[in-house]
C-alpha cells in the first residue's frame, strides 16, 4: 500500500487520536496533527495527499478553509468532519471539491477506512499514469538503450526500424540476457501505439492453472477467489502492445487459447459469455528456436505462423566483439551517474579480460559485473581485479566433481523445479521423464527431512 501524507487538523485531542489511530490502523501513514487553520497552512508546504478538517475550527469556517487548500494544492484530498449530519452544507462542501464529509458518529471509523481506501487506489491510479507518461515523454531512442556499433547488432536496429514503422506482430528471439525486453520496448514506445499501454508477461513464471486468467481476466465468483471483476492481460494492453515473454514455454492448451484470439480478435473472460475485442499489437519473445519446437510436436503449426510476423533475432553478447567495451562503458557511466560518483574509465587490462570472457549471461550479465566493478574499484578506473566473474557450474564442473551420476541427476531436476515454479509435469516433459521419478525424489528428501 502506498503511504499517505496526512494531516488532521481537529481542535479536539481526544478526536484528533481517534482519527489517527484508525487512519493508521492498516498501514504506518504519515501523520501530522493541527489544531487550528492557521496551523494547518504552516504545514502546506509538504503538499499533502489528504487533509481530515474539523469544519469547527476555532479560527476560520470548514468551508473558507477548503478553498484556501484546493487554490494552493489542488492535489490534496479534503475530507469534512462534522458534529452535525447537515445534508445541504455536505452536498455544497462536494461540489466545492471535498472529497468526503464524515459525521462524528458510531460509523465514522467504517467511513474512514473506506475514504483511505479510495484514495490510495486513486493515488496508485494517478501515479501509474504519470508513470506511463514518463515513459511516453522519455521515449526509447534506439541508440541510447541498444548500445553498439557492430555489424549484428546493426542489422538488429534495421528489423527495430522496420517494426515501428508498421503494425505488424514481431516475434525476438535471443538468448536469455541479451535484452528482448528492451527490443520491445523500443519498438512499442516510438510506433504509433506509444500513447496506448506496454503490457509485459512472462508466460514462463505463470503456473499452467493460472495463465488463462492472467491473459484473459475473470469474472466475479467464477471461482474460489475471484471477488471481484478482473481483466486479463490483453484487456489491459487496450490499443497499445501485450509482450508475451517465453512464448516457448507455454503448454499446448494454452497455444489452442492464445491461437483463438489472435484469429477472432477476441477475448473472454473466465466465467463469461461475452465476448470483448481487442486491439493490441503481439510482440512475442523466446529463448528457443520455435520452429525446432514445431518439428518435435511442442509448439502449434498454425500459432507458430501467427506469430512469427517480423523476426528478430539478438545475437548473444560473445558475439558482438566490441560492443562489449561499448556497453561496459554506458553501464559505467549510468551506474556511477546514479549513484552521484566519479566517472570511472577502464584500464587495459580490464578490457582485455572483459573481452576474452564468454558472458553467458549475456548483456545482463555483463551489467551486473560492471555494477559491481564500480563498487570494488578504489579509483576512477577500473582495474582487472575490480571485475568478478560469477560462473554458474556449467557441465564440466559438474563432471570433475567429487558427486556421483543420482547426485547430478537430482541437482539438474531440483535446479528446474525451482525455474518453473515447482510444476511437476513441465518439467518432468522437459527432461524426458516419467512425474513418479520427480515425485520418488521428493518423498526421499521429505524422509531425509530436507527441504
Amino acid at each position: 500500500m502506498r503511504t499517505l501524507q496526512i494531516i488532521i487538523a481537529e481542535d479536539d485531542n481526544w478526536y484528533s487520536e481517534f482519527l489517527e489511530y484508525h487512519l493508521t490502523l492498516l498501514h504506518r501513514h504519515q501523520v501530522i496533527r493541527v489544531k487550528t487553520a492557521s496551523d494547518l497552512f504552516k504545514q502546506m508546504k509538504t503538499k499533502p495527499d489528504l487533509i481530515t478538517l474539523d469544519y469547527n475550527l476555532p479560527d476560520m469556517k470548514g468551508d473558507e478553509i477548503l478553498k484556501r487548500v484546493k487554490l494552493e494544492s489542488p492535489n490534496t484530498e479534503v475530507v469534512l468532519v462534522s458534529g452535525q449530519n447537515d445534508i445541504d452544507t455536505a452536498f455544497k462542501l462536494m461540489e466545492n471539491g471535498a472529497f468526503d464529509y464524515i459525521v462524528k458518529n458510531e460509523d465514522a471509523k467504517n467511513r474512514l477506512h473506506t475514504v483511505l481506501h479510495s484514495l490510495v487506489k486513486q493515488k496508485n491510479m494517478q501515479s501509474r499514469i504519470e508513470e506511463l507518461e514518463n515513459h511516453v515523454d522519455e521515449k526509447y531512442d534506439l541508440s541510447k538503450y541498444i548500445v553498439g556499433n557492430s555489424k549484428e547488432i546493426k542489422g538488429v536496429f534495421k528489423y527495430i526500424n522496420k517494426a515501428i514503422n508498421s503494425s505488424i506482430n514481431v516475434s525476438i528471439s535471443g538468448a536469455t540476457g541479451t535484452g528482448k525486453e528492451v527490443v520491445a520496448k523500443a519498438i512499442h514506445f516510438n510506433s504509433r501505439r506509444s500513447k496506448e499501454p506496454f503490457i509485459a508477461i512472462n508466460l514462463s513464471a505463470i503456473p499452467e492453472t493460472l495463465v488463462e486468467s492472467e491473459l484473459f481476466g475473470y469474472t466475479k465468483g467464477s471461482f474460489t477467489g475471484a471477488d471481484k471483476n478482473t481483466p486479463g492481460k490483453f484487456e489491459l494492453a487496450k490499443s497499445g502492445t501485450i509482450f508475451l515473454d517465453e512464448i516457448g514455454e507455454t503448454s499446448l492448451a494454452t497455444q489452442v487459447k492464445i491461437l483463438r484470439v489472435l484469429q477472432e480478435r477476441t477475448i473472454t473472460r473466465i466465467g463469461s459469455n461475452d465476448p470483448k475485442k481487442i486491439n493490441c499489437r503481439i510482440i512475442c519473445a523466446t529463448h528457443q528456436d520455435l520452429s525446432t519446437l514445431v518439428n518435435k510436436g511442442l509448439f502449434r503449426e498454425d500459432l507458430y505462423y501467427r506469430l512469427i510476423g517480423l523476426p528478430i533475432h539478438l545475437p548473444d553478447l560473445s558475439d558482438r566483439g566490441s560492443d562489449i567495451v561499448l556497453l561496459a562503458k554506458h553501464f559505467a557511466g549510468k551506474y556511477c551517474g546514479e549513484n552521484h560518483m566519479p566517472t570511472k574509465s577502464f584500464s587495459p587490462k580490464s578490457i582485455e579480460k572483459l573481452m576474452a570472457y564468454k558472458f553467458p549471461g549475456n548483456v545482463r550479465e555483463l551489467k551486473s559485473i560492471i555494477d559491481l566493478a564500480c563498487v570494488m574499484s578504489e579509483s576512477d578506473t577500473i582495474n582487472e581485479e575490480d571485475l568478478m566473474f560469477n560462473k554458474v557450474r556449467n557441465l564440466d564442473d559438474l563432471i570433475d566433481s567429487d558427486m556421483s551420476l543420482k547426485e547430478i541427476n537430482e541437482k539438474i531436476i531440483l535446479r528446474l523445479l525451482d525455474n518453473h515454479n515447482n510444476n511437476i509435469p513441465k518439467v518432468a516433459n522437459k527432461l524426458k521423464i516419467g512425474k513418479s521419478t520427480i515425485y520418488r525424489l521428493l518423498s526421499e528428501k521429505k524422509q531425509l527431512g530436507l527441504n
